[in-house]
């Protein structure tokens, strides 16, 4: 676990390059992004597009064709590259990558990377990207609901697809993304991850433009890891009316 800074990803990848730095004999470094130094990014992109290929394959039978838009989320970018990887090519595909747009437009007040372009180019933790940093190049603080959004860089990969525009960027604010994951939870009868629940906001979004069109959207992650958030921004008073009962329960079990 990570006591440091903000404890959020950009702590994570540092305290661990830091312990691998120092016990590279008898250490792996296991990274889960598209991000970090070479050859990262490509490994993680190639694991994870295990998810655009075997969607091609049902997309082909399900829409006799490929879908026309697909929406996923953006922190570091494992999701988003492992989801658009086997479409790249396909222009007709819309890509959109969505980041977390937090409370506000202020600085540390979101995880807009691309969206608004409010990142310039950087090296930092072993890779060169686009980064939410100050003028002397450290990183900016920075502030998602969700955990795996709150990350001041993004992927080259990714960078590199939003310069030569195959990638489109939005951004959904952190009570946009709550109510979405309330609008599934009670429509479809799931509950997304709070990163997910960003992708989800956007499509909702995105839906008011379009009509007849195939939308799919990477829902990447469940909502049980998120619960005591999503509880507490949904309904503050009755979730800790309810861990209060349930402490009080326990006690005198």
């Amino acid at each position: 676990s990570v006591s440091s800074g903000s404890k959020t990803l950009k702590d994570a990848v540092n305290e661990t390059l830091r312990e691998w730095s120092k016990r590279s004999e008898d250490t792996f470094y296991v990274l889960g992004s598209a991000l970090g130094p070479y050859p990262y990014p490509d490994m993680v992109r190639e694991l994870q597009s295990v998810i655009s290929k075997e969607l091609k394959k049902q997309t082909k039978k399900y829409f006799s064709g490929l879908p026309d838009v697909m929406v996923a989320c953006v922190g570091g970018g494992s999701n988003s590259m492992g989801f658009f990887t086997h479409y790249l090519m396909d222009k007709n595909v819309r890509l959109i990558g969505v980041e977390g747009g937090g409370i506000g437009e202020e600085r540390g007040a979101n995880a807009k990377r691309i969206h608004n372009i409010h990142a310039s180019e950087g090296i930092a933790q072993g890779y060169k990207s686009l980064f939410l940093q100050d003028k002397d190049g450290q990183l900016s603080q920075t502030h998602s609901i969700s955990a795996g959004l709150d990350y001041a860089g993004i992927g080259p990969q990714l960078a590199h697809l939003a310069e030569i525009g195959r990638v489109e960027f939005t951004s959904a604010l952190d009570k946009e993304a709550i109510e979405a994951c309330q609008f599934f939870a009670k429509h479809e009868g799931i509950i997304p991850a709070l990163e997910s629940s960003h992708a989800l906001a956007a499509t909702i979004k995105i839906c008011k433009n379009l009509k007849n069109k195939n939308i799919i959207v990477n829902v990447s992650g469940r909502g049980d890891k998120d619960i005591f958030i999503t509880t507490k921004a949904i309904n503050r008073a009755k979730w800790k009316g309810f861990l209060q009962a349930e402490l009080t329960r326990i006690d005198k079990g």
